[in-house]
């Protein structure tokens, strides 16, 4: 390949997942109902991008700076129409360990990576294989990061310092036992009130952003009864820091490898589910996953140098959009205006918010990301479904987002390998009907006591080619055994191995095989490992079952166990005159 044959090939990827100019025409389509939606969405999202912010480690400016810049980025590159990006609670538990291992400078290098790593995946076209990841994996990931979420509220809704420790469980069971301790009333009764409200409001009007009327009935409430023991979030920047590449370090670079590739796979699992889930809340809209880690890729790219935590797609958030009206990217660009706004113009108000009131919301969200129905269909489903849901939701919540989604994946896999190598079979058919010429029932049976024939249906591949090889060896008191394959769907080396292994096995105890039917698309396996040239050398692969049948009793014959009198051609009948 040339030169420039490679670089018209990068060029035309590149081209691929730029946006182009029918993405911008629409937006001026139904711009009221755009713009509506996206002040909606803002509301929604102020309280949670100030909460993940804080949860996060790197506080509630890293959220708005986020909300503001990844989200404005992500909603002109990215694939969606409808797709909201941010700070998210999934990215936040992936987040914290980062920060206590690496400080801020850390997470915000890992996040630039991030964006390195996402922007190459676009190029690689690997938007595409999101459809693999099965749906109990996503439900049992779902619902490991809803319980992270909500355990990691728990120091900030009790109102105590967040303990020492990068395990979710164990900085939750010592924020207990301080609390226990030196019980904080105020911020669990605020933590409580605004969680309350926001799902009994949403359950009531769900058209109303409960989440900021919440917040804000909290902070009046704190301000006007001086309640000190609710601690606030305290003193913000009124507007978005200067952009600086201060923080990187080179050096760092191979420690933070690792993480990085945990953020991006974590970004790109999340960005497209939500893609995916917008999708099918509309009619018309389809999402182009490459585009949309282009576009996420770009937001994390940016996000760092104005002091961003990594972002990702909001599913609550994309949802709201899609629910409120949203037809184009203007309502994801109008939410990002108006929290930019109000970081320049509001700063010193929402600094006042409490942060149990925030530890309120998100144990709200935690709570609403629970889908029951769709968590006991699955379990219902089959027992592999609820053994990968529960086993994808315990490594979330003990290990590693991303580990655990790796383990969803290979359970979930192995699962399916094992429930696809139970379909195959391999069963003894009568030779009779195939049989050529005519034939005395003394000759079927001579025939029948030296010949047998197994026909295999389905895949003879690794997950259960050695059973057939342990039914093959086990075959006895014949002199020939026939191999039907034509019905062989799938065959791999372990497939092609196996059946080379039984072949060389019977021939060792006298035991002739013979196949027929052998798929062009399988000749590369057996041929690989030696197979074919096995049967070839014994001249005993045939193309039809018919012609295997006679090849037999020619064997037959040549042993004498067979007399040649036996052996009769086809009758060749004369047309009438």
């Amino acid at each position: 390949m040339t030169v420039s044959t490679l670089l018209t090939s990068a060029s035309g990827r590149v081209r691929a997942v730029l946006p182009a100019r029918a993405d911008f025409v629409v937006m001026g389509h139904s711009p009221r109902r755009d713009l509506l939606a996206g002040l909606t969405v803002a509301i929604v999202a102020l309280p949670l991008a100030l909460g993940f912010g804080v949860s996060s480690g790197l506080g509630a400016e890293a959220g708005l700076a986020t909300a503001v810049v990844a989200g404005a980025l992500a909603a002109v590159f990215g694939g969606s129409n409808l797709q909201v990006s941010g700070p998210t609670g999934a990215m936040t538990v992936v987040l914290v360990p980062i920060v206590a291992q690496y400080g801020s400078g850390g997470v915000l290098t890992v996040g630039l990576m991030a964006g390195v790593l996402l922007v190459g995946l676009a190029l690689l076209r690997a938007g595409q294989y999101m459809r693999y990841v099965p749906a109990p994996v996503v439900e049992g990931f779902t619902l490991g990061i809803a319980c992270v979420i909500g355990l990691q509220q728990i120091p900030n809704a009790l109102g105590v310092a967040k303990p020492e420790g990068e395990k979710v469980l164990l900085v939750a069971w010592r924020a207990l036992v301080e609390f226990v301790a030196f019980p904080n009333w105020t911020a669990i009764g605020l933590s409580a009130g605004v969680a309350a409200v926001m799902l009994a409001g949403a359950r009531w009007k769900p058209a109303i952003p409960f989440s900021i009327v919440a917040v804000i009935a909290a902070t009046v409430i704190a301000q006007v009864f001086h309640l000190d023991a609710a601690a606030p979030i305290g003193a913000l920047p009124s507007g978005l820091p200067a952009p600086s590449l201060a923080f990187l370090d080179a050096s760092a670079f191979g420690s933070l490898l690792a993480p990085a590739v945990a953020v991006a796979a974590l970004a790109a699992l999340e960005s497209l589910l939500s893609a995916t889930v917008a999708d099918g809340m509309t009619v018309g809209q389809q999402h182009d996953p490459d585009k949309e880690l282009f576009g996420q890729g770009i937001a994390n790219l940016a996000a760092p140098l104005f002091g961003g935590v990594p972002a990702t797609a909001a599913i609550a958030r994309t949802a709201v959009n899609v629910r409120t009206g949203a037809a184009s990217r203007l309502a994801a660009l109008t939410h990002s205006a108006v929290l930019a706004v109000i970081v320049f113009a509001a700063a010193p108000l929402v600094s006042r918010i409490p942060l149990a009131a925030l530890a309120g919301v998100l144990l709200a969200t935690a709570i609403r990301m629970v889908e029951v129905g769709s968590l006991r269909a699955m379990a219902k489903a089959t027992r592999s479904d609820a053994a990968v849901l529960v086993l994808t939701a315990a490594a979330t919540l003990v290990l590693d987002l991303v580990y655990a989604v790796i383990i969803g994946l290979v359970v979930a896999g192995a699962l399916a390998l094992k429930a696809v190598a139970d379909q195959a079979r391999m069963e003894q058919v009568d030779f009779r009907p195939d049989l050529p010429g005519e034939h005395s029932e003394e000759e079927h049976a001579l025939l029948a006591e030296h010949i047998v024939a197994y026909r295999i249906d389905g895949p003879l591949f690794f997950a259960g080619a050695h059973r057939f090889l342990l039914e093959l060896s086990e075959v006895a008191d014949v002199r020939v055994v026939i191999l039907r394959m034509a019905r062989v769907t799938t065959l791999d080396a372990t497939g092609a191995l196996v059946l080379k292994d039984a072949v060389e096995k019977l021939n060792r105890r006298g035991i002739a095989v013979m196949t027929s039917g052998i798929r062009s698309g399988q000749r590369q396996a057996l041929d690989a490992v030696g197979a074919l040239d096995l049967l070839r050398l014994e001249g005993r692969e045939y193309a039809t079952t018919p012609e295997a049948i006679a090849g037999a009793r020619k064997h037959l014959e040549q042993a004498g166990l067979l007399p040649r009198t036996h052996h009769r051609p086809h009758r060749i009948r004369k047309a009438p005159r």
